[in-house]
Formats: C-alpha cells, sequence, structure tokens
C-alpha cells in the first residue's frame, strides 16, 4: 500500500451524473450511509418505535372502557411520557457518542413523569369507575410506563450498580406506589415480580444496544487505523531501504573527500584518483536510490493479487480474484499491480464493504483489470492525489482507467492498458 491515496471524492466528481442518478435512487440516503451510522440510526429509530408501541398498545384500549374526559386525560399523559422517553433516548445515545452532556434533568424529568402516570393509572384502578375493562385499561398503563420509563432510563447510566438499583428501585416503586392506594398485598407483590422481569429485560435491552453501538465503531476505527499503520509501515520500509544505501555511500563519500582534500594541500596527484572515485561512489549511489525507488513504486501483478485477498480477507471482506496475470510485461504488471494496490487500500479505509472482486482479462490487444465492491458509501474527501498517481502510472504504457459507482451500490474501477504497445515500450 503507497502513501498516496485512491479518493472516491475524485471519482465521483469525474462521473457526476452517475452520483445525481445515484442521489435520486429510493433509499440510497441509507446505502450512503457506513455501517456504523446504519446501526446508530437503526438504534435511534428503535426507541422511538417503543414510544409508538407504547401508546398503541395501552392507549388504544382505553377508548371504550372508561368515560370520555378520563380517557383523554390518561392518553395525554400516555403520550406525554412516550414523548419524554424518546427525547431522553434520543439525547442519551448522542452523550454515549460524546456529543453532548449526560442528560441527567431528563432522566430526572422522565422518572417524575414515570411516577406521576403510574400513580395516575393505579389510582384510576383502585377508586376510578368500576368495570374490569377500567382495571385492564389502567392496570396496563401502570405496567407499561414504568417498563418503558426505565429501559430509557438505563440507555444514560453507565455502571452496573445503578442499573441494578434502577430495575430494582422501579420494582419497589410499583408495590410502594400500589400498595397504599388499596392495592391487596398479594397482587402488589406479582405486580412488584412483573414490574422487575419488564424492567429489567428492558433495561439490558437498553445497555446491550450502547454496548453494541460503541463495539460497532470501535471496530471501525480499528480498521482505520490498521489501514494507516499499513501505510505507515511502507513509508518505513522504503525509508529504511534509502537509509541502507544512502547512509553507507555518503560516509564513504565524506570519508575519500576528506582524504582528497588532505592530499591536494599535500601537493599529492592520489588526490585526483581519490576524487575519481569520490564521484564514481556518488554515481553508484544515485544507480542505487533509483532501484530503491523502483522497487518501492512498481509491484508484481501476481503479489499484489494474492496480497489483496489475503487483506481483505482477514478484515472480513469476501474476496474473490479471477484471471492470471502471467506473461504480461513487466510495465503492465507494475501499473496493474499499483491499481489493485491503491483500490485494496480504498476498499479498507474508505468503503464498508463485505464483498469484493478483483478480475484480470486478457484480450487480443490490451488487458483489462477490474475491481468492484459494495459498501462504498463513504467519501473520504477530495484531497487525495491517488487517482491522478494512477492515471499517471497508466498513462506510462499507454493504459486509461475508469472509476465510479455502478448501478447497486457497486464501486467499479477498471484499468485498460494495451498490451502490444506495453510490450513496445519494454
Amino acid at each position: 500500500m503507497g502513501a498516496e491515496e485512491l479518493t472516491y471524492g475524485e471519482n465521483m466528481r469525474g462521473v457526476g451524473g452517475l452520483v445525481g442518478v445515484s442521489v435520486r435512487e429510493p433509499g440510497g440516503w441509507w446505502r450512503r450511509k457506513s455501517t456504523p451510522a446504519k446501526v446508530e440510526t437503526y438504534t435511534r429509530w428503535s426507541f422511538h418505535f417503543f414510544a409508538v408501541t407504547e401508546v398503541a398498545a395501552v392507549g388504544l384500549p382505553l377508548f371504550g372502557a372508561m368515560p370520555g374526559w378520563l380517557t383523554a386525560l390518561l392518553l395525554v399523559m400516555l403520550v406525554g411520557h412516550a414523548v419524554t422517553c424518546a427525547v431522553v433516548a434520543s439525547r442519551a445515545l448522542d452523550w454515549t457518542r460524546g456529543s453532548r452532556e449526560q442528560p441527567v434533568h431528563m432522566l430526572w424529568t422522565l422518572g417524575a413523569v414515570t411516577v406521576a402516570v403510574a400513580t395516575t393509572a393505579i389510582a384510576i384502578t383502585e377508586h376510578g369507575p368500576g368495570g374490569e375493562d377500567v382495571d385492564t385499561a389502567a392496570g396496563g398503563i401502570f405496567a407499561v410506563v414504568l417498563i418503558f420509563g426505565a429501559g430509557a432510563i438505563a440507555l444514560g447510566v453507565r455502571e452496573r450498580k445503578r442499573i441494578f438499583g434502577l430495575v430494582a428501585g422501579f420494582a419497589a416503586g410499583a408495590g410502594i406506589i400500589a400498595f397504599p392506594l388499596g392495592m391487596p398485598g398479594p397482587a402488589t407483590l406479582a405486580t412488584m415480580v412483573a414490574v422487575l422481569l419488564g424492567t429489567g429485560f428492558f433495561a439490558f435491552t437498553s445497555v446491550f444496544s450502547v454496548w453494541l453501538l460503541n463495539a460497532v465503531y470501535e471496530l471501525d476505527e480499528a480498521r482505520e487505523t490498521r489501514a494507516r499503520l499499513a501505510v505507515a509501515e511502507e513509508r518505513l520500509r522504503f525509508g529504511r531501504d534509502l537509509h541502507d544505501v544512502m547512509g553507507r555511500n555518503l560516509a564513504v563519500i565524506a570519508l575519500k573527500s576528506e582524504l582528497a582534500v588532505q592530499l591536494a594541500r599535500r601537493g599529492r596527484e592520489e588526490a585526483v584518483d581519490q576524487m575519481t572515485e569520490v564521484q564514481r561512489i556518488a554515481q553508484e549511489t544515485q544507480r542505487e536510490v533509483r532501484d530503491v525507488v523502483r522497487g518501492y513504486r512498481e509491484a508484481d501483478l501476481g503479489a499484489e493479487l494474492a496480497g489483496a485477498r489475503g487483506v481483505l480477507t482477514a478484515a472480513g471482506i469476501d474476496c474473490e480474484v479471477t484471471g492470471e496475470p502471467a506473461g504480461l510485461p513487466a510495465e503492465v504488471q507494475s501499473a496493474l499491480g499499483w491499481v489493485v494496490r491503491e483500490a485494496t487500500t480504498n476498499v479498507l479505509r474508505h468503503g464498508d464493504a463485505k464483498r469484493c472482486t478483483v478480475a484480470v482479462l486478457r484480450e487480443a490487444e490490451r488487458v483489462v483489470l477490474t475491481v468492484e465492491n459494495d459498501g462504498a458509501s463513504k467519501s473520504p474527501g477530495t484531497g487525495g492525489s491517488g487517482l491522478a498517481g494512477l492515471r499517471e502510472r497508466l498513462a506510462a504504457v499507454t493504459g486509461t482507467l475508469e472509476a465510479g459507482p455502478a448501478p447497486d451500490g457497486v464501486f467499479r474501477l477498471v484499468a485498460r492498458v494495451p498490451v502490444a504497445v506495453a510490450e513496445g515500450v519494454s
């Protein structure tokens, strides 16, 4: 992997029409999201959906079960509780991602709203209009607001002891509210157990969702770090090779130059021989530096294909390589090998790929290298020079490069090199 990067921003500017079509496609906004962003969006809307579920599950049965004014009162309180839960969930997730402070005031507000709604519901059950429908509807609200309230609050709490205390506190609170308002002892105990199990499950779901979201972001950061380390390692390798060549020869040049100066001061003819040797070593150094740079810039296509398969497979990306690079001229293999190297780097760093295919097709008068990967959803910006560098290398062998989005969320890079021309160049 080299220091230059093929940026999707440049590719997309070069194929503006295709990008415009992609943006307007249904569901394109979802495909453009990275995996962590998708998980975060899914988590947020799941908790918002829970708020809708809360209203639908115990709010709709109120109609026809009790007088209209009482139905309206409970429905307003229930909707207010659900909206508060959704707001707390959203702010708690923002806090999890570090974009805002812990929403302590909202957590206390939700706790107070939960107690108010639960107390009103159990009071109606024990002292409101009689009837089995009334008891069932109000009792459902009592249990559901406690369970959903505890689950939303758990999103804004990190310590395990506090989570356990939250669950136990809501279960105990159910008894503290219900028993003094006239609920029989056995029924109060059964209610406490039901609330304990419900709040425990919902709180566990909330904690697990936060853990999963953080884990996905950490894995994505680790993948990007690994790609950056690979680039840094390649730079270090080049630096070591250059140091090995330059360090030794420059030391010899310095010694022989010093010796030539001393001989020249004494009028000795050997000074000319020493300077001739310095000239020879300098020329040899130039040649060795060119060899080092050529080795850094040239790449064996077969080795790069095998390396790409290994690296992508290790990253959890299904990589399929087809075609046989044997028999291609060295210049063609070097140019296409660099294309494979850069494409692999960008699949790891800038995409969200699950599958990648690399195909080498030898036609009558040219060779075509195609690299396709799905999940090309994240543009790294427009400051890279990888695309220009690849075109420069391919131009040396009269090759061309095409890169840009393809249908079905696929990013496609195609390099074509006329083999006959390349053989003439070599």
